[in-house]
């Protein structure tokens, strides 16, 4: 009889981005948020939680790795350097783990800018996809009216925001499956901006599983105020319960 593997959960933040819309003096995800950068607080949430198997961190190829403040994470993360874009990252990050995971293991993809994931997302995201043929992602309802933009900065008409959703992560997929869906992308010349698309490309439906709207991504230097007030409202509930 063949023996029947329970597959891995692993993590994998791309953290190449420059961050340029901050205006910052340097990545967004290296930027204090209270006592820890945003890195920090991102990577955090990942190395603290049980059914994480490990972490890859992809970083940009000029990062200094030795002067970065990282947790200590017991030998559960791994550097990988990244690419150009996003995409390119990711596929570096999944490249590296496939010489360590088997091809069914799930890979959660985290931007290393959104700091406030709450953990109870998290594992209701593991919960509803680790039996699902495909996997899925972290989404939030359009809470405002949207505009499709026509020509000459005009209103070309108004989108139902009832079927509409606001695409937040980590999102969730089998290793090989990804690695083959953004490896197609990259050869057809299409970019991706998630990993959702990319298993779209591929033929694939993935599930929205909905998310809370404190899963912020910290793209302008007013967030950081919102990250912070969102950070000690977990911390309270977690003081509570």
């Amino acid at each position: 009889m063949t023996e029947r593997h329970t597959p891995a959960l692993w993590a994998l933040i791309p953290a190449a981005g420059v961050g340029r819309r901050m205006g910052a003096e340097r990545p967004k995800q290296f930027l204090r948020l209270g006592s820890r950068s945003v890195l920090e607080h991102t990577l955090g949430i990942f190395l603290e939680h049980p059914a994480i198997r490990g972490v890859v961190l992809v970083i940009g190829a000029g990062v200094d790795a030795d002067a970065m403040e990282l947790p200590s994470a017991g030998g559960r993360l791994f550097l990988v350097t990244g690419g150009a874009e996003r995409a390119d990252s990711v596929r570096n990050g999944l490249e590296f783990l496939a010489a360590r995971a088997r091809p069914e293991d799930w890979v959660l993809v985290h931007d290393a800018a959104r700091p406030c994931l709450p953990t109870a997302d998290l594992d209701r995201l593991i919960s509803l996809l680790q039996d699902d043929a495909v996997g899925g992602l972290l989404a939030a309802p359009s809470s405002d009216t949207l505009k499709l933009e026509g020509t000459g900065e005009r209103v070309e008409r108004t989108l139902d925001r009832s079927i509409v959703w606001r695409a937040l992560t980590p999102q969730m997929f089998r290793l090989q499956a990804l690695r083959k869906a953004l490896d197609a992308a990259a050869a057809s010349g299409v970019t991706v901006t998630d990993e959702a698309s990319a298993m779209e490309l591929a033929g694939e439906h993935p599930r929205i599983v909905e998310g809370s709207s404190m899963n912020i991504k910290i793209t302008r230097p007013e967030d950081l105020e919102v990250a912070e007030v969102y950070l000690r409202r977990q911390q309270r509930l977690r003081n509570a319960g």
